[in-house]
């Protein structure tokens, strides 16, 4: 009996050792996919998304977190409100928390963008990707400049959010089966954080805080509403679920403008609990000020990850990991051993992110306001987000390695193999950018066009 007994419980054991691998199990064995692009959907989303009552085909939308190291899957339940139906930790961003403002800065986007079936790229040398649509109208507006950023595998990153292969090819497989399903755009939230209370007083000597807190009413409405807002851009800034008189034009003054009562009364209830928790945060962080590590602090956080790997394989840390809370006296010491690093590049150094964290920063201008931000009233007028204009670019630092032009020389053809100057750039320890899109982009201005005269958001309301 007692030998029975053993069995059993061995028996047992396996079992559950067997199921808590199909549970765990978040990555696909790549050498036995045969076509990535119409690769189905791993079995335990599929039964998830049964389970909350997502049709296959509904819907999605994607967040990014960047300080959290975050990329979120939301998808449409039948009712067409939103949940989350994933996350993935991003293998590699590059760059430091705010916009991207020109062509080189080697900044992440940050902002609202659709993506098109056109913005799927499925011969990407970095597996599958998908272009975020940078810049946007709110971008072409305030002269911000860049291209071929991307959502793509390879884990390696130069102003773009690099996954592995393996999350790429799940990020690909939700947004082809939504636009199989008749999706004709998917919303892309790009944030520097998540836009809570104590983060946004944490960051609030931040250059980009106008920026963000412009950023943040379309956060707030998503919080409110769970579902994608509707974004316009006039006045040079980004507006959101409001009703027109007339047609915006994304540099002109802003039309006039009202928000729907009763998303009104929800976001104004929304507000009066933020800003009794923004005054309790500034309060509890009164005296301190959050260091924002350079890219090179966030990779060497997580430096053991590329060991083994090949060279292009680039992982960066979360900001949340390398960085940290320190008091003003501190915060002016690290800062000035940046800046001086900075000014004395070592031979083979990449040193585009070692900057400091804002401009105030630079100039040893940092203050610790306690200002609790406007009502709703201000912060979803036009008129009272955002700066309007692109923060104060950095000054050069130099930067060893291939030049632009090198660089573009590596790209891979749409449809060709692994190209011998891809193979070459690897073995000199060069990282080739993500090639341009295949497919054409000439209608992607005609659909954001499209976009001004579908079905108003408010309309739910």
């Amino acid at each position: 009996m007692r030998l029975k007994h053993i069995a059993y419980i061995l028996l047992m054991a396996t079992a559950l050792a067997g199921c808590n691998d199909t549970i765990d199990t978040a990555t696909i064995d790549l050498s036995k996919v045969k076509n990535k692009t119409e690769q189905p959907l791993p079995d335990r989303l599929v039964a998830e998304m049964q389970k909350r009552n997502m049709p296959r085909n509904s819907p999605i939308m994607i967040r990014v977190f960047k300080e959290e190291g975050k990329m979120e899957i939301w998808k449409a339940r039948a009712d067409n409100r939103f949940e989350k139906i994933t996350d993935y930790d991003i293998c590699a961003w590059s760059g430091k928390l705010g916009p991207k403002v020109k062509e080189g800065d080697r900044q992440a986007p940050e902002g609202f963008y659709n993506l098109t079936p056109a913005h799927l790229n499925p011969n990407s040398k970095y597996y599958l990707a998908i272009n975020t649509g940078f810049p946007n109208r709110y971008d072409a507006a305030n002269g911000r400049t860049g291209s071929n950023l991307m959502i793509h595998g390879a884990c390696s990153s130069s102003g773009c959010y690099s996954m592995t292969d393996e999350q790429i090819l799940e990020i690909y497989a939700f947004a082809r089966d939504a636009f199989k399903g008749g999706q004709s755009s998917v919303q892309l939230q790009a944030f520097p954080f998540r836009m809570t209370a104590e983060n946004m007083a944490r960051h609030r000597t931040s250059e980009n805080y106008d920026f963000w807190k412009m950023l943040k009413v379309g956060y707030d409405n998503f919080e409110v509403t769970k579902r994608p807002p509707d974004v316009d851009v006039c006045g040079k800034k980004y507006v959101f679920n409001q009703e027109m008189q007339g047609t915006p034009s994304a540099s002109a003054a802003c039309p006039p403008m009202s928000t729907p009562p009763a998303l009104s009364a929800a976001l104004s209830a929304y507000d009066k609990q933020y800003e009794v928790a923004y005054a309790k945060a500034v309060e509890k962080l009164d005296g301190m000020v959050w260091y924002e590590p350079t890219e090179a602090e966030r990779k060497a956080v997580v430096a053991d990850k590329r060991k083994g790997k090949d060279i292009a394989y680039a992982p960066t840390g979360t900001s949340l990991a390398a960085g940290k809370l320190v008091k003003q006296e501190e915060f002016d010491v690290l800062m000035a051993a940046r800046l001086n690093k900075a000014a004395k590049p070592a031979p083979g150094t990449m040193l585009a992110s070692a900057q400091p964290g804002g401009a105030a920063a630079k100039q040893g201008r940092v203050t610790m306001t306690g200002s609790v931000p406007g009502q709703r009233s201000t912060m979803s007028v036009a008129s009272a987000m955002g700066t309007g204009t692109a923060p104060q670019a950095a000054s050069p630092i130099a930067v060893s390695g291939p030049s632009n032009a090198q660089l573009a020389s590596m790209q891979k053809q749409p449809g060709a193999g692994q190209s011998s100057g891809n193979a070459a750039a690897r073995s000199a320890g060069q990282v080739p950018v993500p090639a341009q899109n295949p497919m054409a982009y000439a209608s992607v201005q005609q659909t954001a066009t499209q976009e001004d005269a579908k079905k108003p958001f408010w309309k739910f309301w």
